[in-house]
């Protein structure tokens, strides 16, 4: 989807700019005067100013979106297809009966016009997406409005020549949309509480007529309350490219519930809802993992972390991480299994023939934090490998040091790691490169559905 989102505040900087740049410098002649003026903005945006200002004048104030990547009071965006971008202006009038104002201006050569009015009642504009649903090139305006502390409603406009056409009208916690049934247009689910309080996604697709109308409905394992704090919303895939969202809600007892939808026969449908318990089967210790594509083959994986013993008796725990992927019919097979350091923000593959063989142990000193693999032999350990995240600022004469080698350079951490001696008697050891090939940086994800 191709979007451009501006604030209108850089217009005149943007502008000035381009007045101040080139390979060549005019001769210019100023007077005094000149030396304290700036160059005049564009017709059309005074012209927008002047009308902004006329709200305002009206008793209206500014009130921008709360939530979102869409936050700013005035933004300017193509909504039409056109190649020019209108100007979409947020504002309260405590005054009026429904005081919350989608004001959209539509641009044209040399001025903009007030052309499209969206009203709403609540608290505020919590948020606003903007989205081809359809793939006719124009956006469709998907707003989060706030209506009391505890409720939120989502409607979803389509611009048409007739005016703003309100396709949806739903109480939501999260919403998503995402080409479930694979026919080139984005459905819509939507996330909320049933009247019993409990989870439930309505599936939104489209009809014949070009409405956008409630299909289905899935039930979830997890509550609101859970979805809302911790958890998330992933659009991925299942085994054989199929669409899938994942609900992943977190529990008070620090526990991962995930829910996987699809679309089956044209209906949503939860994938791993158990018909015994009635809630998904997939559940397991809670530890800031979320489902993602974690070997890059396509296909989303769901984290479980298993605690593993260090099968000597005084030794601790520590947590590795298998991932599974899943079929249409809601089978799970492994995929992968990792050790995940989630305080410094990295994570190992771990190959197949390490498993109850090796253990982790972390440590810190000042400046750094060091994870050593170590192999277990009877009674005994002997450290093979370690990985060090090195921070201050004498971390580039730190990162080498000894037989430390660069596995990652960030702008205020590097990784290094180091093949320690039993590495190269063990039958399972490594090389550096392969070292260099299992490492990844834990990266922050784009969240689905809460806009």
């Amino acid at each position: 989807m191709h979007k451009i989102l501006r604030n209108l505040t850089l217009v005149g900087m943007i502008f000035l700019a381009s007045m101040l740049s080139g390979c060549t410098i005019p001769k210019l002649t100023l007077n005094s005067e000149d030396l304290y003026s700036l160059p005049t903005l564009p017709a059309k945006y005074t012209e927008l100013n002047t009308q902004l200002n006329e709200i305002l004048e009206s008793g209206a104030e500014y009130a921008a979106p709360t939530s979102g990547a869409n936050i700013q009071s005035v933004q300017l965006v193509d909504l039409d297809g056109d190649g020019r971008e209108e100007a979409v202006a947020f504002f309260r009038n405590a005054a009026e009966e429904k005081p919350l104002k989608i004001y959209i201006f539509t641009a044209t050569e040399d001025s903009y016009q007030k052309t499209e009015l969206i009203e709403g009642s609540g608290t505020g504009i919590y948020s606003i997406a903007y989205t081809d649903l359809d793939g006719d090139g124009r956006m469709e305006l998907l707003v989060g409005w706030k209506a009391t502390t505890e409720l939120q409603v989502l409607e979803v406009y389509a611009l048409r020549p007739g005016g703003a056409a309100l396709l949806v009208r739903s109480d939501y916690v999260k919403y998503t949309a995402m080409d479930l049934d694979q026919d080139q247009r984005q459905e819509l689910v939507v996330l909320h509480a049933d009247e019993g309080g409990d989870g439930v996604a309505d599936y939104y697709s489209w009809q014949e007529d070009g409405s956008l109308a409630s299909q289905s409905s899935a039930r979830l394992s997890v509550t609101m309350a859970e979805l809302n704090q911790q958890g998330r919303v992933t659009q991925g895939k299942l085994q054989e490219e199929v669409p899938a969202l994942f609900v992943t809600g977190v529990t008070d007892a620090s526990r991962a519930v995930t829910d996987i939808l699809s679309v089956r026969n044209g209906e949503l449908t939860n994938v791993v809802l158990s018909d015994l318990t009635g809630v998904s089967g997939e559940i397991a210790p809670f530890c800031s993992l979320y489902p993602s594509d974690i070997n890059n083959d396509g296909l989303t994986e769901v984290p479980s972390p298993i605690q593993v013993s260090s099968m000597m008796e005084t030794g601790a725990a520590y947590q590795r991480v298998d991932w599974y992927a899943y079929n249409a019919g809601g089978q799970s097979s492994l995929a992968l299994h990792t050790y995940h350091d989630v305080e410094d923000r990295w994570y190992l593959r771990l190959p197949e023939e390490w498993l109850n063989h090796i253990w982790v142990g972390r440590a810190t000193m000042t400046d750094e934090a060091a994870v050593t693999f170590y192999i277990l032999d009877g009674e005994a350990m002997e450290p093979f490998l370690r990985i060090t995240a090195i921070t201050g600022s004498s971390r580039e004469n730190r990162a080498v040091r000894g037989g430390r080698f660069l596995l990652s350079r960030q702008s205020e951490v590097i990784y290094t790691a180091e093949l320690l001696d039993a590495n190269d008697t063990w039958q399972y050891g490594v090389t550096a490169d392969e070292v260099r090939e299992a490492f990844s940086l834990i990266t922050s994800e784009w969240s689905a559905g809460d806009y």
